[in-house]
């Protein structure tokens, strides 16, 4: 399924061609209009209309609701994927290893332009064509078992935007499930900076807050916003603009509804520390 505000009409068709392209598996294609009422689409894509904005999050669980199918994948509207196997490539991925509960591709500027290196979400980033487990997610395009995306209630709607990824991937993790980035599957996807989005900053440091508030013990919560407050300081101690907005963020985060929560496990909070990173840092 792919969500849009109908701003990139070209792109948006380009990567909803690059899916009905896919071989060997069977489709059903919804593209979601968030306060935009989806028009022009390829034949074999499905409309769904939502009357307005009610940002990314709870705009994919609208379409993951109204999509069929054992999989679900989500792919940004400026995003496509180059090869006609990349689905059921993904698929064979999940059923050789019944351990992976979601699959995030490399991504890769299709002009040639430089890729960002948050697009490989691990702190040792290294070689992209390198795979991995991790502890986070690039939205843009992420594939998930059904049955997997079902268990741990879909995308947090309340974040609006920013860091619904790395909730997702922990609650992958805490379903017993491991989060993958496949450096052997591809996505197109432009380099621009997440900052274009005026809210970005603000959003940004309330949901570092919500992240903890929802799914971290008590005793953990403290220590992870404080270890993202550092490496803000760190950052951005020459742009006091920046950190002025982020601390107002992160106080609103504390001040604020951030919806249910579902406090992971301890044993989760183990195996993941195992498998490379504890959700502190």
């Amino acid at each position: 399924m792919s969500l849009t505000q109908g701003t990139r009409p070209n792109e948006l068709r380009h990567g909803l061609q690059s899916v009905l392209q896919q071989r060997d598996v069977d489709l059903d294609v919804v593209c979601v209009g968030n306060g935009w009422d989806p028009s022009d689409l390829p034949d074999g894509v499905r409309p769904l209309y939502l009357h307005e904005n009610v940002g990314i999050p709870a705009g994919r669980n609208a379409g993951a609701a109204a999509v069929r199918g054992d999989y679900i994948f989500f792919l940004d509207d400026d995003a496509s994927v180059p090869s006609p196997t990349f689905l059921i490539d993904a698929v064979r991925r999940f059923t050789s290893d019944p351990s992976l509960g979601l699959i995030q591709p490399q991504v890769v500027d299709p002009s040639g332009a430089a890729n960002p290196r948050r697009w490989i979400p691990r702190i040792r980033k290294g070689d992209p064509s390198r795979s991995s487990a991790v502890f986070s997610v690039w939205e843009g395009a992420t594939m998930l078992p059904r049955e997997i995306f079902d268990a741990i209630g879909g995308w947090g709607d309340p974040y609006f935007y920013a860091h619904e990824g790395i909730e997702l991937a922990w609650r992958v993790w805490d379903a017993g499930r491991r989060a993958w980035y496949d450096g052997g599957l591809v996505a197109h996807h432009p380099a621009v900076s997440p900052t274009r989005h005026a809210s970005y900053i603000r959003l940004n440091a309330r949901n570092r807050v919500w992240l903890a508030r929802r799914n971290l013990p008590a005793a953990l919560r403290p220590i992870y916003v404080a270890s993202w407050a550092t490496v803000q300081l760190v950052r951005w101690w020459r742009h006091p603009a920046r950190l002025i907005v982020w601390w107002r963020g992160l106080l609103e985060g504390f001040r604020t509804d951030c919806g249910d929560s579902r406090v992971m496990a301890w044993l989760t909070i183990a195996r993941m520390a195992l498998a490379g990173r504890p959700p502190v840092i």
